[in-house]
C-alpha cells in the first residue's frame, strides 16, 4: 500500500499544476476583469470580501466531509465546485452571476500567493499519508514547488489579455482564457480521482479532541493576523500596480511570471537546507522578513524597486512556506486532520475579508492598504516566535 500511495502521489503534482495555471490566471483578472465590467473600485473591495465570506462556509464542509469519507473525496468535490464556478465566469456576461462564480471558484485570496499547499484538503492529504515530519516537509515542498512553476503559466495567460483584447476586444479576452482555466481544472478533477490514501483513524469526536483544540486556538491566531495582512496586500495587487506605477496587463504578468520562478527558487531551497534550521525560527522569520520586504514595496517611489522587493520576498515566503505548513498542523491529532486543516483555513478567510476595507484604504492613499497589511503579518511573525516556543522544544 505505501508504494501505491508513492507511485500515485504524482497525480497529485499533475493535478496541482494545472489547477495552478487556472487559478493564478484567475486571481490576477479578478480585480482587472471587474474593472472592465466598469465595476468601481470601492465594490471591487466589497466583492473580494463577499468572495472570501461565502467561502468560509464552504471550507468548513469540505473539513467535515474530509474527516468522515476521506480527504480525496474532500479534494474532488471541492475541486469540482471550482470548475463549475469558472464554467459561470467563463460562459456569463452578468455581473451578479459572474460574483457567483467567483465565490464558487474561491477567487480575490492570493493573486501571487501560495494559497496555502494546495488547499486544507491536500495539507490533509500529505499529513494523513506521510507521518514522518521530515517527508512531510519535502511533500509540501513539493507540491508548493509545482505550483509555484506551473502558475507560471497562469501569469503568461493573463500578459496575454492585452494582445488578445486587440484582437477580439478586451472582455472577450478575459472571457475566452477563463474558459481555458474551467478545461483545466476539469482535468484536475479526473487526476485526483486516481489518488491513493492512507486509512485514517475513525472520528470519535463530532468536532475534535481536546488537545487538538487547545493547540489550534494557537495557530488561529497566527493564521489570523496574517490573513487581515493577506487581505489588505493580495486580492487587489494587480489593480493596485496598474494605479500606483501606470503598470498594463502584461508589465503585470511579467512580474508575477517572475515572482513564480523565485517562489520556485524559495521552495528548492527549502527542501535542500530547512532542515539544517530549528522549524520554528524558519516559519517565523521568513513571515517577518517577509512583512517588512511589503512594507518597503508600499514605500517605493518606482515600479522597478517594488517588483524587487516583491521578488525578495518571494523567495524567502517560499523557503517558510512548507514549514509553516507543517508547523500549524503537527500538534493535530490524525483523526481530525480535516477539521482543523479546514478551521485553520476559515481563520485566514474570515481575517481576509479586510479585503473589503483596501479598496476604500486605496481611495485614502495608494500605499496604506500595503502599510497595514505588512503590519499584520510581521505581528503573525512575531506570534509564531512566542506562541509555538514550548511545542518546539518536545
Amino acid at each position: 500500500m505505501t508504494e501505491e500511495i508513492e507511485r500515485t502521489f504524482k497525480y497529485l503534482l499533475y493535478s496541482r499544476a494545472l489547477r495552478s495555471i487556472a487559478l493564478i490566471y484567475s486571481s490576477l483578472a479578478f480585480s482587472l476583469y471587474l474593472s472592465a465590467l466598469h465595476v468601481s473600485l470601492v465594490k471591487i473591495g466589497l466583492v473580494a470580501a463577499l468572495v472570501l465570506f461565502s467561502t468560509i462556509f464552504l471550507t468548513l464542509l469540505y473539513g467535515a466531509i474530509g474527516d468522515r469519507k476521506g480527504f480525496k473525496t474532500e479534494m474532488i468535490i471541492g475541486e469540482t465546485v471550482t470548475f463549475v464556478g469558472l464554467a459561470i465566469i467563463a460562459f456569463s456576461a452578468s455581473v451578479p452571476l459572474i460574483v457567483i462564480g467567483m465565490i464558487l471558484a474561491g477567487l480575490s485570496g492570493s493573486a501571487g500567493g501560495m494559497r496555502g499547499s494546495f488547499s486544507p484538503g491536500s495539507s490533509a492529504f500529505i499529513a494523513n499519508n506521510y507521518r514522518d515530519e521530515r517527508e512531510r516537509v519535502k511533500k509540501f515542498s513539493s507540491v508548493s514547488l509545482v505550483a509555484s512553476v506551473s502558475a507560471i503559466g497562469g501569469s503568461i495567460m493573463f500578459s496575454s489579455v492585452s494582445e488578445l483584447g486587440r484582437l477580439f476586444g478586451l472582455l472577450s479576452a478575459y472571457r475566452l482564457l477563463f474558459a481555458t482555466s474551467t478545461i483545466l481544472v476539469g482535468v484536475s478533477v479526473l487526476l485526483l480521482s486516481k489518488l491513493n490514501e492512507v486509512g485514517k483513524k475513525k472520528k470519535t469526536t463530532r468536532i475534535m479532541r481536546m488537545e487538538s483544540w487547545q493547540y489550534l486556538k494557537k495557530v488561529i491566531i497566527v493564521n489570523a493576523l496574517g490573513g487581515a495582512g493577506t487581505g489588505l496586500i493580495l486580492p487587489l495587487l494587480p489593480l493596485w500596480l496598474k494605479l500606483r506605477y501606470n503598470a498594463n496587463s502584461f508589465g503585470i504578468g511579467l512580474l508575477f511570471t517572475a515572482v513564480y520562478l523565485f517562489t520556485a527558487l524559495g521552495l528548492y531551497l527549502s527542501m535542500k537546507y530547512s532542515y539544517k534550521f530549528r522549524l520554528l525560527n524558519v516559519v517565523a522569520e521568513t513571515r517577518i522578513v517577509g512583512a517588512v520586504l511589503v512594507l518597503a514595496v508600499a514605500l517605493s517611489p518606482y515600479f522597478i524597486l517594488a517588483a524587487v522587493f516583491y521578488l525578495v520576498r518571494s523567495i524567502v515566503l517560499g523557503f517558510g512556506s512548507p514549514s509553516r505548513t507543517n508547523v500549524n498542523i503537527r500538534g493535530i491529532s490524525n483523526e481530525d486532520y480535516g477539521t482543523a486543516s479546514s478551521i485553520q483555513g476559515t481563520a485566514t478567510r474570515i481575517a481576509q475579508l479586510s479585503a473589503g476595507a483596501s479598496g476604500y484604504l486605496m481611495d485614502i492613499s495608494l500605499p496604506l492598504p500595503l502599510l497595514l497589511g505588512g503590519l499584520f503579518q510581521f505581528a503573525s511573525g512575531v506570534c509564531y516566535k512566542f506562541l509555538f516556543k514550548k511545542d518546539s522544544q518536545k
